[in-house]
């Protein structure tokens, strides 16, 4: 893999492969309610298999899809473009113990304003690192996901934030679904229609058939909302939305299907109208919330990991004389869609420690109707580029209320 920026500073099309690699293979473990981001553990990983020797740098690549050698370099390059992407903030943040030498050449690879120091007050150590993710996420997400002991000796962390706004807002207004898990619940419902029928389309994989819709973002940022038939699991829905969003599995637009029920949750059907129309796309969906706290080192083989938390060994001679292992490494994140857009933030630390009227119809309209009114999956990607930042799974949506309740994500 070659590794090199651009001139308008957008990643890489191999870098985000490798990343959007990652999201998937993460994407096959999702179960219910789970919100997570690969492109905000991918640069943590490559700077340590930058620094990684034996095994562990072996791991390391393998989990991120190129070299180690080149790792530190598509970190660059991924963390510079995610800083040209409007809406996006990223922020990579280095502590290391008072007693821990660091080499040079390693963290010199890093970010300019990286590095900070702490020492054996571990509360006011922990305040300034809660304090550091609590402001790179604009409190979205309130504390670092990882806890300072007296055996760490560093802390590597990323934090992302994602802000956009729909080009068309929705519609608030109680959705009660007739069937399925979220049946006999009144939710805070949103609804739009529009002239743009193939924002919404099937694809068909070896799990089953998906319905894939782009909600467009201001930004340059799109949330795909993803439906699989019911027997599917939230991975295999999500692993195909990963294949949408990259253009490797085939979708048929709205516009181009015939009438009936022609996906999950997806019918073309006449409707009358007043006046001639053209094929219009109606969506109804839900406002909600996702949160969600992972262990990284629950799946040390997804992440590259297994090696390099053996403490009884030093597996990063590159990052420092001492012998270090990974103690810790855990991310937090949340995603809010609501009627105005969509909001998300992730923060992922690794912790080395030692060792109206009826109105008169005269015409008909056809209309490509989608609802998200059971568990369905969402992507939050750069548009250009096609990187995931943001990934996860709805099993429990916001309740009605009174406007101005809930996630609605002004």
């Amino acid at each position: 893999m070659r590794v090199e920026t651009r001139p308008d500073g957008r990643v890489g099309g191999e870098v985000v492969r490798a990343v959007n690699g990652l999201t998937a293979r993460w994407a096959a473990t999702a179960h219910d309610g789970a919100v997570f981001s690969a492109t905000g553990v991918w640069p943590l990983l490559a700077f340590l298999a930058d620094g990684a020797a034996g095994p562990a740098r072996a791991e390391l690549a393998g989990a991120l899809g190129v070299p180690a050698e080149q790792a530190a370099g598509a970190a660059r390059e991924l963390l510079a473009g995610l800083a040209s992407v409007s809406g996006l903030e990223a922020a990579l943040g280095l502590w290391a113990h008072h007693g821990l030498p660091l080499r040079e050449e390693w963290r010199a690879g890093l970010p300019a304003g990286t590095h900070g120091v702490f020492g054996d007050d571990l509360v006011t150590a922990q305040e300034r690192l809660d304090g550091w993710a609590a402001e790179r996420t604009g409190g979205l997400v309130e504390r670092m996901p990882v806890t300072l002991t007296r055996e760490a000796r560093m802390v590597l962390a990323a934090a992302l934030t994602l802000r956009t706004n729909w080009r068309q807002p929705f519609t608030e207004l109680p959705l009660r679904p007739a069937a399925g898990p979220w049946q006999g619940r009144t939710l805070r419902g949103l609804h739009r229609r529009s002239v743009r029928p193939d924002r919404v389309g099937v694809a068909g994989t070896p799990d089953g058939f998906v319905t894939a819709l782009t909600v467009p973002g201001d930004h340059g940022i799109d949330v795909h909302l993803v439906l699989g038939e019911e027997r599917m699991t939230p991975g295999q829905v999500l692993a195909a939305g990963v294949g949408v969003v990259e253009r490797g599995l085939p979708l048929t637009g709205g516009g181009g299907l015939p009438h009936g029920h022609v996906g999950p949750g997806l019918h073309v059907e006449q409707q009358p109208a007043a006046e001639p129309e053209p094929r219009t796309l109606d969506v109804t969906t839900v406002s909600y919330e996702v949160r969600a706290d992972h262990d990284l080192l629950a799946r040390p083989a997804l992440f590259g990991l297994a090696t390099a938390m053996d403490t009884r060994a030093g597996h990063f001679p590159g990052v420092s004389p001492h012998p270090l292992a990974v103690g810790e490494a855990r991310q937090s994140a949340v995603a809010q869609f609501g009627a105005l857009g969509f909001r998300a933030a992730v923060v992922t630390a690794v912790m080395p420690a030692p060792g109206g009227g009826v109105p008169s119809y005269r015409y008909e309209t056809t209309v490509v109707r989608v609802a998200f009114d059971r568990p369905f999956g969402f992507l939050a990607t750069d548009r250009e580029s096609r990187l995931v930042l943001v990934a996860g799974w709805v099993t429990e949506p916001a309740p009605y209320a009174a406007p101005g309740y809930g996630p609605a994500a002004r």
